[in-house]
């Protein structure tokens, strides 16, 4: 599988993060029982009805009561026209982009991606699944400059996985060659739907020029559940959404209740929110760990750097440590969830999109009742003691990460 980071021996592949979620799992079961534990994930995955009965959970009367309201709120919050344009509900947004690019690219095809930093794993996954190629391209000089492979379809992130942006001009650069050359264009806006126009002042996913776009309801100013919400030209929605039937990709509709009450309740001022309390927990961390990165709209610790201190910090090199960088990350925030109850964004996404822990649009409310930025920059900092301790051990890293069977194997 093709990941922008290093897998190591600890957590070799997809079934060592499954097992290290279970780990986790186990402690967030205990944390949740005791009140102790806090949602530093900075995604809503729970299913809000918004008032609606439980009796409307039904596959085939939730879309007979909601489908109309719920196509009506999508194509609104994604910039699309109800003359023009259809919806389709998927069970999460990995599950939205592998059925448009089932679609959308034919065996041998070239895919140009642009981002600020690199696509999402499941786009590289979902166009080879379809038979193409993916050529991926950080920012505009670099699209531009790979536009002599006359891609056949141009797949853009304005908001990638590392949470770096596209800025607007280059954005609109990008946007611009695109509807010049007459290229189709998918948009993977997983938060970028939301966080470029309530944060940057951007257009809306459609608005882009885009023939279909994807986002993910379990993100930034959103209340979930977790399903991705694709839109585009009701011919090729009608195409996205039979193949996505086929490969059992739709979503429930018996959720759509939720989607609507999700879809219902945002507001772009929520956003502005979450990035300016995630922006006050940024300098707590980088005034403690001069270190750590942030962007616009996020702080990160990058695994390297997780690496590098807990290994000084124990006094050996790097080298005589049995983990790598993600591996590093992945303990932190095993140990960040077992001692201090607060569960991360590293165990949401299977396997995770970057070997950074990211810390991004995390609620007000959820900050302050954990005690404030201060006291999230102790924690990173006990944790990171705690790490020390085991940076050299290979058994007990293997026990924290749940791989105690690996490192009998080994």
């Amino acid at each position: 599988m093709s990941l922008p980071y290093e897998r190591g021996s600890l957590l070799p592949d997809t079934a060592a993060d499954l097992a290290k979620l279970r780990a986790a799992w186990l402690i967030v079961e205990r944390r949740h029982g005791e009140g102790t534990l806090f949602n530093f994930t900075g995604l809503e995955r729970s299913l809000d009805l918004g008032g609606a009965d439980v009796s409307v959970l039904d596959d085939d009367l939730a879309p007979a009561l909601f489908g109309e309201r719920l196509t009506e709120l999508a194509l609104e919050h994604l910039g699309g026209d109800p003359e023009r344009d259809d919806v389709f509900v998927a069970n999460r947004l990995t599950a939205a982009i592998v059925a448009a690019m089932q679609v959308l690219v034919r065996p041998g095809d070239t895919v140009l991606g642009v981002s600020a930093r690199y696509s999402h794993p499941v786009v590289v996954r979902a166009v080879k699944l379809a038979g193409g190629e993916l050529l991926d391209t950080t920012g505009y000089d670099e699209f531009a400059a790979h536009l002599d492979r006359e891609p056949q379809l141009v797949v853009l992130t304005r908001l990638a996985v590392s949470y770096e942006a596209l800025g607007s001009d280059e954005l609109q650069a990008i946007t611009t060659e695109v509807e010049r050359r007459g290229l189709p264009m998918f948009v993977d806006d997983a938060g970028g739907a939301r966080v470029g126009p309530a944060v940057f002042d951007q257009p809306r996913t459609l608005e882009l020029g885009a023939i279909a776009g994807a986002t993910g309801l379990d993100k930034y100013g959103t209340t979930g559940p977790r399903l991705g919400l694709l839109a585009g030209r009701a011919e090729l929605v009608g195409r996205i959404r039979a193949r996505g039937v086929e490969l059992g990709l739709e979503g429930r509709p018996m959720l759509y209740p939720a989607v609507v009450s999700s879809l219902e309740q945002y507001r772009p001022e929520r956003v502005r929110e979450l990035v300016a309390s995630t922006m006050a927990l940024a300098d707590a961390l980088e005034a403690r760990f001069p270190w750590v990165a942030r962007t616009p709209v996020a702080v990160k610790l990058e695994g390297e750097d997780i690496l590098a201190e807990a290994a000084a910090r124990a006094g050996v090199q790097e080298s005589d440590c049995p983990l790598i960088p993600y591996e590093a990350t992945a303990a932190l925030a095993m140990l960040l969830l077992r001692d201090h109850g607060t569960l991360t964004v590293h165990f949401a996404a299977l396997p995770p999109g970057t070997s950074a822990l990211l810390l991004k649009f995390l609620p007000p409310e959820t900050l302050e009742q954990f005690g404030g930025p201060e006291r999230f920059a102790v924690a990173v900092d006990e944790s990171l003691d705690a790490l020390a301790t085991l940076v050299a051990e290979r058994e007990s890293l293997a026990g924290l990460l749940g791989s105690k069977a690996l490192s009998r194997q080994s």
